[in-house]
């Protein structure tokens, strides 16, 4: 294939988009000088600002440009970029001239960033217009957010500074010849404004406003002609400064007499905050702030007003970062002009800034504004047409505002007892780190709040056919909140928000849901259906006194009127932090992030070719010294490095060592790989560049990935659709969508079992009348559920974790009259009169069921009878015609109890419950006299247990301690490819709960999902890693899980962070085995090896691959450690290599042809060797000195397939498959290494066994096939 044409590469631009000078021209200021001097008493007019000159990056001379590109390949070096006023020279008399000169462009080309508007650009940053001062004024700084027509922003800030007016008070050598007594007394005549304008694509606020500072103590004393040069020379200092990447470097630079520093982004996903986060806390009480913000959330059309122009960006900034992960998509133009004041009149969703003298106008002349005065602190509405916007709900609002009040604002408070800093920028560190722990604090309580009210959406999205049931979740919600919520759902706002949820994207969002799960949430997460409330939940739905107490307390906002409500709790201004009495205020316990800085090296004048290229040399050695002083751990900062110097690279045209730098993060953080920019990188290499690059190891791979890959992808389906009810008929396709669409049901072969239920005849078809009274049923019945509410009496003695499923209606029963209520453990009676409870039995209790009738005048009335093992009596309830249903859902139950109990399967009651449910649903949809033999057909575990009687195997039923189902939630199950364990141990970087042990379990596609060891709870999830099979896994120095996959790369998981961001990609086939030598030195070295034959040794350290083995023949499939050699699995042969060829054990010389050996074991302290070949059902025993002839065999009762071993104390265990009770299951059998015996036999799965790992050599952990998909726990004898 032909190499395409190299295209020319734009580099990134750095901090500084543009610079702008901006003022009034000359002509104005001589027009204006006689009459300022006949009317000094009148107020000064209004002038007419514009742009004097424009300064856009590269800054390089043109004389040199030729020079600078010679080295640099298809670099794209643009011309220097600048527009200036045409001015005079400078005379050597004293200068009459400021800056500015007569209209008309200079001769050099003028392109201007996009989103940047010269003609709108004077109004803004000179938004309460442009006057001649009498007397010189404080310098200030405002900020403005400028947006291109698609969407992007860009960040301004301005500042302002005056110059005399007068030409006897003019600048000379430095020197000022005035003296502001002299101003005082009319001496002068008047000071002019000038701004300066910095234009960045980050919103760099805080640091750019401290680089402006600077650079206007320069033009205060510098003479009118050298004003462009100063500010020239300024840009172009920002213009060489990169774009710190996300993490935790910070880049410094100095600006004298300032040390500026850039703040990077905490990761890619959110923005960068250089501001202060508590500024609207300062200026809005907490109830306020939860208007605000609701009104964003309801995209009302907002207007702030303020006297300060700074305040109106930076409160507007901080409520939209307030909102993050949620994003403002709508228009945002947080300064309005005088002259811009119109367009407050738009219709459509907005966020705008109004100076505060224009507050009566806009209120006047514009109606449905949602109108916030900063100084005051107050949130009205304009015209006539009242805004409703209701009240955030209550729990939310109410922990929020807690939260807020235990904050500590105030700097001076929170350090009155430190000593003052002799050092100013020292003293500025320590500002910036004050601030940076109160930033940080905010974010999360506001994050808190978010997840607070958004948390419960998940319980309604199905994620594969990404549906959300909006009309279920309204119906969960408390009443006092449905309006807020059916506001909400509507935005487009919240529909982005749906669009990241069913991606599964792990955002801020996700992370704190996730960290602030409870352990009842997990538990619940392992069993999605049915969801009913707990005992503990309806516990916690009763009112307190407190909670009602601060229900009256909480403002609430019909149409966004100022109400003066209850006053609250003082805010905090002490220096002891308060904590709410309900404990809600752990947004204090914020752990501060590590942040390092490096500082970037001087940048010389004057300003051509040879002086950049020094500059970027010395950012190369300073970044290169920076990695060498740093320790083996310290990847995430290395990282950055590389990152940083792959930039600088690119700048100076040295592409290879570009490249080399961006292919190096994949082994430090992938996360901040530059794909597209590594993508243009390779495309505008020239032919004998990019074969170069070909033939280096480390870039081969990665630009295969980047041309072979196609760029375009095809984009992901991101649609939300909403859940609808069928209107045609359905068959069984269609129907099992709709109901995984509906949230009932996802198992597949449950749906099945619905389908025939709710189909009568030949026609497999099911009408939507049918689904439509099926479907309301479910939910009636869902909703009953969620109103029971039980006595305390009855609740004590019932586990917090049940739920009431089933209520029947009120009946007559041999322990008086109410009403029998059904949960996943029991059945109890909920007596009448006088609330009480009667327990009925427990599931697991009940010896039989049967149903009867008794005579009763002259009716006859059928009667259920529950004989239970531990009661003589015969518990008898009058049913009437819930009889049947209620005969039915009983027997199920007991049978899910029954197969739970046998397996150690608590998933056997979710299912069970499950089909009892359908059942009812099905009753209340079949309106005919068949409805009960259709609930019949959802009797599943009932008819197996009369149909196919199956004892659990005494052996097994010793040996299994419990059951999980790693693809719970899902559709279907799904093979447990790879199984590994990783002790517990606490480090000082995790939380306690993340110190437990943990299962980690590889799925289909690239997941892994954890669970945590001493609960069998979900931990995370999912961790996706790659989109092929995983085949091995192993831990790497207690911190990091190696991944090796059949797409040929090693992923490696933190577990610290329980993320993928490192991936090593030096073998060229699929990834086969992972080892990690016994040892103390043992966690500096893994051996990896692939499919194609070859063995990589690691350095864990440093990532890179020590030595390399390659064998002569493919198929290797695993290896283990022995005696200084590495032992490799062929399937033709097994072999023992240590630089060369030590031993081989060759399969054709020991077996019939066409086998293979499928696994093997090493067994040290005997000097064996175990190997199992394909088609026999013999372990064949070697000895590792003589592998001439094997020493003997084990044979393997009725076993059909072996896949795995695994050695645990003196014990293999071997999983496969093989008959049990005349059918095909999956079996472990469990051998005496010392008497080679087989010592068990457990029936493990229905399922062949695919996977086997030991736990701390207590326990086996086994995964099965996709037929069954779950793990079972075996305890070792």
């Amino acid at each position: 294939m032909a190499e395409t044409a190299p295209q020319r590469l734009e580099l990134p631009s750095g901090l500084l988009e543009l610079c702008a000078l901006l003022g009034v021209p000359r002509d104005s200021l001589r027009d204006q000088e006689p009459a300022t001097q006949k009317r000094r008493a009148r107020p000064p007019p209004s002038l007419e600002p514009e742009v004097l000159s424009v300064f856009v990056p590269p800054f390089v001379r043109r004389e040199d440009s030729q020079q600078a590109a010679a080295g640099f390949g298809t670099l794209s070096k643009t011309k220097r970029l600048s527009l200036r006023k045409k001015r005079e020279k400078p005379r050597a008399e004293p200068c009459k001239d400021l800056p500015g000169g007569p209209r008309g462009l200079d001769a050099e080309d003028v392109c201007v960033p996009n989103g940047v508007d010269l003609l709108a650009l004077p109004q803004l940053c000179f938004p309460g217009g442009l006057c001649v001062a009498s007397e010189p004024k404080e310098d200030s700084v405002h900020f403005l957010v400028l947006t291109d027509v698609c969407g992007n922003r860009t960040y301004g800030v301005v500042a302002q500074y005056y110059r005399p007016l007068h030409e006897e008070h003019c600048f000379y050598n430095g020197r000022p010849h005035w003296e502001p007594s002299r101003l005082a007394a009319g001496g002068a005549g008047g000071f002019v404004p000038f701004a300066v304008c910095v234009v960045s694509r980050l919103p760099y606020y805080r640091a750019l406003r401290d680089c402006l500072s600077c650079l206007l103590t320069h033009l205060k004393l510098c003479k009118d002609f050298e004003v462009d040069n100063h500010i020239k020379d300024f840009a172009a200092k920002l213009s060489l400064i990169p774009s710190p990447p996300p993490g935790p470097l910070h880049l410094v630079f100095t600006m004298k007499p300032l040390q500026i520093v850039f703040p990077s982004r905490a990761d890619p996903e959110s923005p960068v905050v250089d501001l202060d986060l508590h500024l609207p806390l300062l200026c809005f009480r907490p109830e306020k702030v939860l208007q605000i913000l609701t009104c964003l959330l309801m995209e009302q059309r907002v207007v702030f007003f303020s006297a300060s122009w700074a305040l109106l960006t930076l409160v507007a900034e901080c409520f939209l970062a307030y909102l993050h992960p949620l994003q403002w998509r709508y228009t945002f133009v947080p300064i309005l002009s005088a002259q811009m004041l119109d367009f407050v009149m738009a219709p459509t969703t907005f966020l705008m800034g109004c100076h505060l003298c224009h507050f009566e106008e806009v209120s006047k002349e514009a109606d449905g504004l949602i109108l916030i005065n900063i100084d005051s602190g107050s949130v009205t509405c304009s015209g006539s047409d009242r805004v409703d916007v209701p009240d955030i709900p209550l729990l939310a609002a109410q922990t929020f505002i807690q939260r807020v009040q235990s904050l500590q604002l105030h700097r001076d408070l929170d350090r009155a007892h430190l000593g003052a800093s002799t050092d100013l920028n020292d003293g500025r560190a320590r500002r910036r780190a004050w601030q940076q722990r109160l930033n940080d604090q905010i974010q999360q309580l506001s994050l808190q709040l978010l997840v607070g009210i958004f948390r419960e959406v998940k319980n309604h999205l199905n994620y594969e056919h990404r549906v959300f049931n909006s009309e279920e979740f309204l119906k969960t919600r408390a009443p006092g909140d449905q309006r807020f919520y059916k506001q909400v759902l509507d935005t487009y706002m919240f529909h982005s928000f749906l669009k990241a949820r069913l991606s599964r994207r792990m955002d801020a969002f996700a992370q704190m849901d996730l960290s602030t799960q409870s352990e009842e949430d997990r538990i619940s997460g392992m069993f999605l259906s049915p969801r009913r409330p707990t005992i503990n939940n309806m516990a916690s739905r009763r009112p307190s006194p407190q909670r009602v107490a601060h229900r009256r307390m909480v403002v609430s906002m019909p149409n966004l009127q100022d109400i003066a409500g209850p006053k609250l709790l003082p805010r905090n201004t002490s220096l002891r932090e308060v904590e709410p009495p309900d404990g809600s205020g752990t947004v204090l316990n914020v752990s501060p992030k590590s942040t390092y800085t490096f500082k970037i090296p001087e940048i010389h004048f004057p300003l051509v070719s040879e002086c950049v290229q020094a500059y970027y040399s010395d950012c190369v050695v300073l970044l290169s010294t920076a990695m060498n002083c740093l320790a083996p751990d310290s990847s995430v900062l290395l990282a950055r490095y590389l990152y940083l110097r792959g930039l600088v690279h690119l700048r100076q045209g040295r592409l290879l060592d570009a490249l080399l730098d961006f292919q190096s993060l994949y082994k430090t953080d992938l996360s901040i790989f530059p794909a597209d920019l590594v993508r243009r990188a390779v495309q505008s290499m020239l032919g004998p560049e990019r074969a170069q690059a070909r033939r280096t190891p480390e870039l081969g791979w990665l630009i295969s990935q980047v041309l072979d890959t196609p760029g375009d992808a095809p984009k992901a389906d991101d649609h939300v659709k909403n859940f609808e009810l069928p209107s045609s008929h359905m068959a069984l396709d269609d129907f099992v969508q709709r109901v995984q669409e509906s949230g009932i049901v996802k198992d597949i072969s449950i749906i099945g079992r619905l389908f025939e239920a709710l189909t009568v005849g030949e026609q497999k078809l099911i009408d939507p009348e049918t689904f439509r009274d099926f479907y309301t049923c479910w939910k009636e019945t869902e909703a009953e559920a969620q109103k029971v509410s039980l006595p305390a009496a009855v609740v004590e003695h019932l586990d917090k974790n049940e739920c009431v499923y089933k209520l029947s209606g009120s009946v007559k029963t041999s322990c008086g009259v109410g009403k029998i209520a059904l949960t996943q453990k029991r059945l109890f009676l909920l007596t009448e009169g006088r609330p009480g409870y009667v327990e009925i039995a427990t599931f697991r209790n009940i010896e039989d069921v049967k149903r009867t009738t008794v005579a009763f005048l002259l009716l006859r009335v059928q009667t259920l009878k529950i004989k239970t093992a531990s009661r003589k009596e015969v518990f008898e309830a009058n049913l009437k015609a819930e009889c049947d249903l209620w005969y039915l859902m009983v027997k199920e139950m007991c049978a899910g109890k029954k197969l739970a109990d046998d397996h150690k399967d608590p998933q056997y009651v979710q299912q069970a419950l499950t089909h009892v449910l359908l059942m009812d649903a099905v009753v209340g949809a079949v309106h005919t006299s068949s409805a009960m033999n259709a609930a019949s057909k959802l009797s599943y575990f009932d008819k197996m247990k009369t149909e196919m009687p199956m004892a659990v195997p005494e052996t097994t039923a010793e040996m299994l301690k419990h059951k999980i189902n790693p693809s719970a939630g899902e559709n279907c199950p799904h093979a447990v490819d790879v199984l590994l364990y990783t002790p517990g141990h606490l480090d000082p970087a995790e939380r306690v709960g993340d110190a437990r042990p943990k299962l980690w379990c590889a799925l289909h596609k690239g997941r892994v999902i954890v669970f945590d060891a001493s609960s069998w709870t979900v931990h995370q999830h999912c961790i996706r890693v790659g989109s092929a099979k995983l085949n091995c896994m192993a831990m790497v120095e207690q911190s990091q899980v190696w991944v090796g996959s059949e797409d040929s790369v090693i992923y490696i998981i933190s577990i610290h962070s329980m993320s993928c961001n490192k991936q090593l990609a030096d073998h060229r086939a699929s990834i086969t085995g992972l080892v990690v030598p016994d040892g103390t030195e043992a966690p500096s070295r893994v051996y990896s090896c692939s499919v194609d034959g070859t063995v990589l040794e690691w350095n864990v350290s440093t990532l890179r691959v020590t030595s390399r083995l390659q064998l002569p023949s493919g198929g290797l499939s695993s290896i283990r450690l022995h005696g200084g050699c590495v032992w490799c699995c062929t399937g033709k042969s097994i072999m023992a290599v240590n630089g060369r060829l030590r031993r081989e054990l060759k399969v054709d010389e020991n077996f019939k042809e066409n086998t293979s050996f499928v696994a093997f074991q090493l067994v040290p302290e005997q000097e064996q060797l175990w190997a199992v070949c394909s088609g026999y059902d013999d372990i064949y025993i070697w000895g590792l000195k003589d592998l001439a002839q094997p020493l003997g065999k084990v044979h393997l009762p009725d076993c059909h397939q072996v896949n795995c071993m695994i050695r645990v104390k003196r014990q293999i265990w071997v999983g496969g498959t093989g008959l049990s009770q005349g059918k095909s299951k999956g079996k472990i059998y469990v051998i005496d290494a010392e008497r080679r015996t087989v010592e068990k036999e457990l029936v493990a799965h229905a399922d062949t066994v695919k996977t086997l790992c030991s736990a701390e050599d207590r326990y086996v952990l086994s995964g099965s096939g996709r037929q069954e998909g779950k793990i079972a726990i075996w305890k070792v004898e």
